[in-house]
């Protein structure tokens, strides 16, 4: 299993914030850093984590649900 580079916001291609962490996180799940199927760390810590507003994370887990990819 692959480690996935650390989130930064401004690689690729412009778009939304919460999309890019939605993609960090579902790149995390493919690699098996995070379970496939398990809980995720609470909404508080990924803001943390990413660095961005509590809003945008719970954007990105609801972002995440409308893909089935968590």
């Amino acid at each position: 299993m692959g480690s996935v580079p650390k989130f930064d916001p401004e690689a690729g291609e412009p778009g939304h914030l919460y999309a890019a962490v939605a993609d960090h996180i579902a790149a995390r799940i493919n690699s098996g850093e995070l379970s496939a199927g398990g809980r995720l760390p609470g909404e508080r810590a990924l803001a943390d984590d990413y660095g961005v507003a509590l809003g945008t994370a719970r954007r990105a887990v609801a972002e995440l649900r409308d893909r089935g990819a968590w």
